[in-house]
């Protein structure tokens, strides 16, 4: 294993790929998309047919509460032992892989894919370690994926972790040299989701990638991004996959039972594949997600928020400022001198109190048209909430813990990860 890595909780991998495969079939969406939408899932079904494919390999969360959840489950795994015996994949030796996936909105997002060492992640709030959750872990989102992970003796990440490095130093070389580099795959993405191409990289550019990440974890760096100094460095943020990358660490600590640390540091489950972005990526996109609160009083609501916020005013001006409409009613309500980095968690403070003592129902709304026509509605109020900027990800991060539950949304659903690379996780 690379020595330059140690420090850095992320590591060049032994990445499984189709070894003679129709990639266009083989690569399906992250299972968390499209959930509400079967229809999607029976076209992807329909069209990989018996060729060989992700879809094999992974449980669409559309069929997370199927009765026969068990019977999908012993199918994938025996898929993923049936694709190992059969020599489905070649394997990349101690390798990082460079990505450009064109979206949808044909802008090219970049990526580098390697592994990362959970006993480096930590999805508690405040925890100091070189890994860590952007929002919230909820604990019982965990079982049910636990269950697709414990006996399957390969992964297939979709996790994507973000990395803050304005000067674009890790990844972004990398696009300057991609047409001298070694392709491993190019083709279109099944179901409208563009384009990928993937790149093997050289010992050098692996060893370039070492330094760089290395020098963003650097005190300096703390100082110059954030003004803080001796704290420890916030080197990956988990933009996308949270619970994925939660579910791995939990099988992981059940494999860890009993074994000693001789033992427990050599089992594969011990790391987890995934894709590095930079959160200064021009194709990545922040959109916030807005509130809507249900069967409440709109005018009421609104006297509550400012004895919540006593020092909360009507009209913009300097702190969180929030639009809000209801019954054809719409304003903005200023809270000066917040006590978190972000509107959404001042207002988010607010409606859980308001919830817990005078009953409602919150949804979380994706597009300024849809809040505020819901807004409208008889019985309900819209809550518009600031785009957050790029730049307070991982300071909000590091001041607050975790960001409040549904801040923010990166892009669509098509334009998630796809399943291509794969990871032995049993020895």
């Amino acid at each position: 294993m690379n020595k330059k890595f140690e420090k850095l909780g992320f590591y060049p991998s032994d990445i499984l790929l189709p070894a003679n495969a129709d990639m266009n079939k083989w690569a399906v969406v992250a299972c968390d998309q499209f959930t509400s939408e079967p229809e999607y899932w029976e076209a992807v079904e329909k069209q990989v047919g018996d060729a060989p494919s992700t879809f094999r390999l992974i449980l669409p969360e559309a069929n997370l509460k199927a009765p026969n959840v068990d019977e999908y489950i012993d199918n994938i795994n025996s898929s993923m032992d049936k694709y190992l015996k059969e020599d489905v994949f070649k394997t990349l030796k101690d390798s990082l892989i460079y990505i450009e996936r064109e979206q949808s909105d044909g802008r090219i997002r970049h990526g580098l894919i390697g592994m990362v060492d959970l006993d480096t992640y930590d999805f508690t709030p405040g925890s100091g370690a070189l890994i860590r959750a952007t929002e919230g872990t909820v604990l019982d989102r965990i079982p049910p994926r636990a269950k697709v992970r414990r006996n399957a003796p390969i992964e297939l990440p979709h996790v994507m972790l973000l990395i803050d490095n304005p000067e674009k130093t890790v990844i972004e070389p990398l696009t300057a040299a991609a047409s001298s580099m070694e392709k491993v795959y190019d083709f279109d993405l099944m179901q409208n989701g563009g384009h990928i191409r993937g790149y093997k990289l050289s010992d050098a550019q692996i060893d370039a990638v070492a330094d760089a990440l290395e020098g963003l974890c650097s005190d300096e760096a703390m100082q110059k991004k954030y003004n803080v100094s001796g704290e420890k460095p916030l080197l990956f943020a988990v933009g996308d996959g949270n619970h994925s990358l939660a579910t791995a660490k939990a099988c992981y600590e059940e494999q860890k039972k009993g074994l000693t640390p001789e033992e427990y540091l050599k089992l594969p489950a011990r790391y987890a594949l995934v894709e590095v972005v930079n959160n200064h990526d021009d194709a990545l996109q922040f959109e916030p997600i807005h509130r809507v609160v249900f069967d409440i009083d709109g005018e009421k609501m609104m006297e509550e928020f400012k004895k919540f916020y006593p020092n909360a005013h009507e009209g913009e001006g300097e702190g969180h400022t929030i639009k809000y409409n209801y019954a054809g009613k719409k304003g903005v309500i200023t809270v000066p001198d917040p006590k978190v980095q972000l509107a959404v968690g001042t207002l988010q403070a607010f409606i859980d109190d308001y919830l817990k003592k005078f009953g409602g129902e919150v949804d979380y709304i994706h597009g300024d048209e849809v809040t505020v026509e819901l807004g409208d509605k008889k019985g309900n109020i819209g809550f518009l909430l600031p785009a957050m900027g790029k730049e307070q990800l991982f300071k909000t991060v590091m001041a607050d813990g975790v960001l409040p539950r549904k801040t923010f949304s990166m892009g669509h659903a098509q334009d998630k990860r796809y399943y291509i690379e794969a990871r032995k996780i049993r020895g």
